[in-house]
């Protein structure tokens, strides 16, 4: 994880994170189902089962998180995408 920045009061477990990354403070990526199942991950538009109880999410480079920022577990964020303060990422985010 070359230069990234996590800020403060945010979680980003179980996560694969690329470089130059910066996480807003408050980002929160969620890495638990309430339901105690697999984590599923979109592959070509179906939802793939990716076998794993913790799974956060996956982050290209040149990514920026506004601040609050919420991921729902197994979403990707595509390289040089940002989110709004307070957004929810429910869905991949290509752009």
């Amino acid at each position: 994880m070359d230069h990234v920045s996590v800020g403060h009061l945010s979680y980003v477990g179980d996560s694969v994170i690329a470089s130059r990354v910066n996480f807003g403070a408050g980002t929160i990526c969620s890495n638990l189902r309430h339901d105690g199942r697999t984590h599923h991950s979109p592959v070509d538009g179906v939802l793939v089962d990716t076998g794993r109880r913790k799974f956060g999410v996956i982050v290209g480079s040149n990514v920026h998180t506004g601040i609050h920022t919420g991921c729902y577990p197994g979403r990707k964020l595509w390289p040089n995408v940002s989110t709004l303060p307070g957004e929810i990422v429910r869905q991949d985010k290509l752009q």
